[in-house]
C-alpha cells in the first residue's frame, strides 16, 4: 500500500508536522503490525522525526540550519542559487521508518515526523509505504 500526499508550504524554510496524516493512514488501512516508510521525493526538503510538544524546537532546528548553512555564500555555485536547501535536506535526509504496532504508530512521547521544507514555499509531494 501507497499513499501519495500534498502539501502546500508557506516560506523558505519550515517544519510540517505530518504525523497524523500518516497516522490517519494507517488507521484507514486496517494496519495492525508492520512499519511505514515516509518518504520526500525532493532534492530540497526531507523528512525528519523530532520533538513535537515545544513549537521552539522547530523554530531553533531551522535558525541552527541556517547558521551551518547560509542561504548565501560566496563559494556556492550552483546556478539555482540553493545550495543551502540541498544542504539541509541532505542532513534530514530523504526517509524516516516507523514501526506499527496495534494499530498505532510507535512513537516516542514527543515526537512527531515533520515534512522539512528548505526551499519554499512550494506544492510538495511525500509518500507513505507500509511494509
Amino acid at each position: 500500500m501507497l499513499k501519495k500526499f500534498t502539501l502546500k508550504t508557506s516560506s523558505r524554510d519550515q517544519m510540517v508536522e505530518v504525523t497524523e496524516l500518516v497516522q490517519d493512514f494507517i488507521r484507514e488501512m486496517n494496519i495492525q503490525e508492520g512499519a511505514v516508510v515516509v518518504y520526500c521525493p525532493h532534492t530540497t526538503a526531507g523528512i525528519t522525526i523530532n520533538e513535537n510538544a515545544d513549537p521552539d524546537v522547530k523554530r531553533d532546528m531551522i535558525r541552527r540550519f541556517d547558521e551551518v548553512y547560509p542561504w548565501h555564500h560566496q563559494l556556492d555555485r550552483h546556478m539555482e542559487g540553493n545550495t543551502a536547501a540541498h544542504m539541509k535536506a541532505s542532513t534530514v535526509g530523504a526517509s524516516q521508518h516507523v514501526i506499527v504496532t496495534a494499530g498505532r504508530l510507535l512513537l516516542g512521547t514527543w515526537q512527531g515526523i515533520y515534512f522539512c521544507e528548505f526551499d519554499g514555499p512550494r506544492t510538495r509531494t511525500f509518500y507513505v509505504k507500509v511494509l
